[in-house]
């Protein structure tokens, strides 16, 4: 339990609010503009506007150089939160210009800022990262629970944030087995870190929580995957929110700001491991989680454009939130989507070009071509991960190493995808081939309709491979 705490500790905020100045301009100044921004630190899923933006300086630097055009000096104000509706409160208080969230919050944000009307009113103006089958949510549960699928959690109590996209990921699947979330559960409103405790504490019999918690639960060996987001095939994302009144007063800082995204998102695509380990120094989470989602072919797919895909989704989830009463107002899609400015910021620049792993695969020797089968394996001393070609040949290198201490190994999911610890995926054997998958649901669903397939352990995989 003292080890418990002392992660959690460390998973807190590191800071409320910090403050650096573009132009060298005092803060408080009278000639000095402040633009504060709202984002989450550890929801690693929106670093390109929040953690590593801030940790490469790209906002200020961009914001200096208008600022001596202009004649005037910036100041930029982070604040950091644990989930997007503490931003949408400060939003629509006037007291945030520019948040960052996920889908299920900015839908709440745009229908709380126009139902309050005036200059309450917010736009989504760019996207930071996205999965397309919605694997950046998941549920996990302890490693000892005997739940195997989300029926099992019927009459249990499951901790989540109401409102986030970990909660309507859980109510959505919860649906598809038959089950009323507001019946068949109990539902306990927590902050991530609070129902994370309560896991491991047995106060909780589940956890339904967004991008990185469960990556880094699971990866400590304090939970494992009930539940795949990635099984839903509802593509979530996460965004940037700005206040209406802020952007049409200072479009040339918004624009500034979108400029200073795109840096940081050819920085993540270009240098994965080195954005990691900066997002990781910065919040205190293991690189190896963060890596898990933010490497290449990570979960998280880091680009700017608010792609059709996405729009869709939030109109798919309208309907869904206002019906378990999460939104209390509708919202005009077309007024708070506004994807303008954006564009004219990646018209200037080189398209975006999601990192890929690639390499040759030095144990199997042949060269690593098909993401939807390449993995990583990172040895403890090598700067870089080896690119491997597939699961086999991932177990064959983990094998090859003789017992060198591995930091992480990552390999997709089978079904659907998802990049996941290799040693704490569930194996599969068929027909001398491997299979991982995320969650014990979807390998036992593959063995029923699978002759000959079988379960197999981690370790037994790595010694038959």
């Amino acid at each position: 339990m003292r080890r418990t705490r002392a992660l959690l500790t460390a998973l807190l905020p590191l800071a409320a609010a910090g403050c650096t100045v573009a132009g060298n301009a005092a803060a408080g100044d009278g000639d000095t503009v402040r633009i504060v921004v709202g984002y989450q630190s550890k929801t690693i899923n929106t670093v390109t506007a929040g953690t590593l933006l801030r940790s490469l300086g790209a906002f200020e630097r961009r914001l200096a150089g208008l600022g001596r055009a202009e004649g005037r000096r910036y100041a930029v104000v982070w604040q950091d939160h644990d989930t997007g509706a503490p931003i949408t409160a400060q939003m629509l208080a006037g007291k945030i210009d520019i948040g960052s969230m996920g889908d299920y919050p900015l839908l709440i944000n745009g229908s709380r800022a126009q139902a309050q009307g005036g200059d309450a009113a917010t736009r989504l103006v760019s996207v930071t990262g996205y999965n397309l089958r919605g694997a950046l949510n998941s549920v996990v549960v302890a490693p000892g629970s005997p739940a195997r699928t989300l029926r099992d959690l019927k009459g249990r109590t499951v901790s989540t944030s109401v409102g986030s996209a970990g909660h309507g990921t859980f109510v959505q699947a919860f649906r598809k087995y038959g089950l009323d979330a507001t019946r068949d559960v109990r539902i306990e409103n927590q902050q991530p870190s609070i129902g994370a405790s309560k896991l491991q504490s047995g106060g909780a019999d589940g956890l339904a929580q967004f991008v990185a918690w469960p990556g880094l639960l699971v990866g400590k060996g304090q939970a494992r995957v009930l539940y795949d987001g990635g099984d839903l095939g509802v593509p979530t994302f996460h965004g940037v929110v700005v206040r209406e009144a802020f952007a049409d007063r200072r479009p040339r800082v918004l624009q500034a700001f979108l400029d200073a995204q795109l840096d940081a998102t050819r920085h993540l695509n270009a240098e994965p491991l080195r954005a990691a380990e900066s997002v990781a120094a910065a919040t205190g989470l293991p690189v190896e989680t963060v890596y898990l989602y933010n490497g290449p072919a990570g979960v998280a797919t880091f680009d700017t454009e608010i792609r059709r895909e996405l729009r869709d989704a939030l109109a798919h989830d309208v309907p869904f939130l206002k019906s378990i009463g999460v939104l209390q107002k509708p919202v005009d899609l077309a007024a708070f989507v506004d994807d303008t400015h954006i564009t004219r910021a990646r018209a200037r620049t080189a398209p975006i070009r999601p990192a890929r792993i690639t390499g040759t695969d030095e144990v199997c020797g042949k060269p690593v071509t098909d993401p939807a089968k390449a993995g990583e394996v990172w040895v403890r001393g090598e700067a870089r991960p080896r690119p491997v070609a597939d699961p086999t040949c991932l177990l064959r290198t983990v094998r090859s190493l003789e017992g060198r201490p591995i930091r992480a190994a990552y390999v997709p999911d089978t079904a659907n995808g998802t990049r996941w610890f290799a040693d704490r995926d569930v194996w599969v054997e068929d027909d001398g081939t491997f299979k991982p998958f995320t969650t014990d649901e979807a390998a036992r669903r593959y063995v029923a309709g699978h002759d000959g397939a079988r379960i197999v352990s981690y370790a037994e995989a790595v010694r038959r491979a």
